[in-house]
């Protein structure tokens, strides 16, 4: 197969650190290519370099495509050469229409003015390319993340894209939404698209890649093809982190304690819409040392239910108890949930769980300030102290605790999160999509301080939509479907056939 791209001997440096050592990637016109490594290995930066984002100039090597040498100065450059990049985090603006999206920067105007028939109609056919049957003028934010990602490809189509670059693109997706995203990529790769895919999820690499290039700390390690190689999970994952890891889930042997928090009746209802049942009389305990799973599709109501405990932070007229050691304990709010001794990890953690603009330490004592200050005072050498203590714990790779953490990667955040609410002394963590958007080898780590928080007696709630995750890790796990807790499993009982038929069966009144 002939290559559209080369590249050559990239390296790339920040002041203090090589992002980039030597990295060589060949991408065939026509098939689809994935990245794989840890977060932090360089795969964005990789791709920067190639859309121009960091311009010719200041890296060192040579970028060939279409048998010609590039130096792109701005991502305009590349885009010129059908060369688009649709970023982890979407960039579409909400309260625009699709079709302003898709054309917004290349507007269809004639001497000034614009073109909406000509606007729409390509439009239109741009969305039945993707398999969107909503009308061009739908606003954005009506529109759930997967379809949101469907006209990010649209936008691409647009610009007449020779080579799509995908960061992430199911990292936030439903599994129905990531699989209609997966048959989009084999449809456009039939009509001679040709695409790079950065993930972590290996199933879905397996599914679609002709070629999978592993890169790790900066170098390439490895590049395999379908045609040539046999490419298992376990030997992408071995290149990626260096080692096998034959166990995905560090062993742990339950000791499950005393009844630690007990949830009784729990009903909550919608803060918008008047009148409709989110979460229906939930029920559910926690024994120290324990990891409690909670399984559901997408909707089911988990992050919903894990919110409206910790400090009725989503829902209206919420009723039901909750326990601590068998007294009922006031959660109302944050703070009082944080005096009752819950603590909560968001699933989204760069909105709703850190101040990215702030530093490690800032973030690691913003649950818990009491704890670093005298007279209302902030002891900053404490502050230090503190941070510095969960970085080493935590094995957060960052060369100081004055870095801010918007300049770490995935798996790091989610340890800066993990540091927070640790240091707000919990007795019961409630964890929702603790992996998400994180690589296995960080993965990994995050399961071992998962399993010390078991065996320090620390009551662990597990969400995930990652149903292996589930049942490598919990003890015991709870099946949700639209709003209701509709039964158990032990550890030994469970099973994904389990779990997906009690969410298809049990009929929620």
């Amino acid at each position: 197969m002939t290559s559209l791209l080369e590249m050559r001997s990239i390296t790339k440096e920040f002041p203090g650190v090589k992002a980039l050592d030597n990295v060589n990637l060949t991408v065939a016109e026509g098939e689809i290519h994935a990245i794989c490594g840890e977060n932090g290995a360089g795969k964005s930066t990789l791709m920067k370099v190639l859309s121009g984002v960091y311009p010719a100039g200041t890296y060192d090597g040579e970028i060939h495509y279409d048998g010609k040498l590039a130096q792109f100065a701005g991502i305009n450059d590349s885009e010129e050469l059908g060369i688009i990049i649709i970023h982890q985090e979407l960039a579409l603006v909400p309260l625009l229409s699709i079709a302003e999206n898709i054309f917004l920067g290349n507007e269809r105007a004639s001497r000034g003015v614009l073109d909406w028939r000509e606007t729409f109609q390509r439009t239109e056919g741009l969305l039945k390319k993707v398999g969107l049957k909503e009308s061009p003028g739908t606003l954005i934010d009506s529109l759930g993340v997967g379809k949101q990602q469907m006209v990010e490809i649209a936008k691409a189509l647009s610009k007449d894209v020779r080579l799509l670059i995908l960061d992430e693109p199911t990292a936030a997706l439903s599994e129905h939404d990531s699989q209609a995203l997966l048959d989009l990529m084999l449809e456009l790769k039939a009509q001679g698209v040709t695409q790079i895919i950065i993930s972590h999820k290996l199933n879905e690499v397996k599914r679609v890649a002709d070629s999978v290039t592993v890169i790790r700390d900066g170098s390439t390690v490895s590049t395999m093809s379908v045609h040539t190689d046999e490419i298992t999970e376990d030997r992408i994952v071995r290149d990626m982190v260096g080692r096998s890891m034959s166990d995905r889930y560090p062993p742990r042997v339950p000791t499950p304690g005393a009844l630690l928090m007990e949830v009784e009746g729990w009903n909550v209802w919608h803060p918008e819409h008047k009148g409709r049942q989110v979460i229906r009389n939930a029920s559910f305990n926690v024994r120290a040392g324990e990891v409690v799973g909670i399984a559901g599709l997408m909707g089911s109501g988990r992050t919903e239910l894990a919110m409206s405990i910790f400090g009725q932070s989503y829902g209206k007229n919420i009723s039901g108890t909750v326990k601590m050691h068998g007294q009922p304990v006031d959660t109302s709010s944050v703070g009082r949930a944080i005096a009752a001794g819950l603590a909560y990890v968001t699933e989204d953690r760069k909105s709703l769980g850190l101040v990215l603009e702030e530093t490690i330490q800032k973030n690691t004592t913003l649950a818990n300030l009491p704890g670093v200050s005298k007279a209302g005072i902030i002891n900053e050498a404490e502050e230090t102290r503190v941070s510095e203590e969960y970085r080493r714990a935590m094995n957060i790779r960052t060369p100081s605790v004055f870095q801010k953490v918007m300049n770490l990667s995935g798996g790091n955040q989610q340890k800066v999160v993990l540091s927070k609410w640790l240091f707000s002394g919990p007795e019961v963590l409630i964890l929702d999509e603790p992996t998400r958007g994180i690589d296995v080898g960080a993965k990994f780590e995050i399961y071992g301080i998962i399993n010390d928080l078991a065996a320090q007696g620390k009551g662990v709630v597990m969400i995930s939509s990652e149903m292996p995750e589930l049942l490598g890790m919990c003890d015991r796990i709870y099946v949700m479907n639209e709003g209701a807790l509709v039964g158990q499993l032990t550890k030994d009982e469970a099973s994904q056939e389990r779990i997906m038929s009690m969410i298809v069966t049990e009929v929620v009144e």
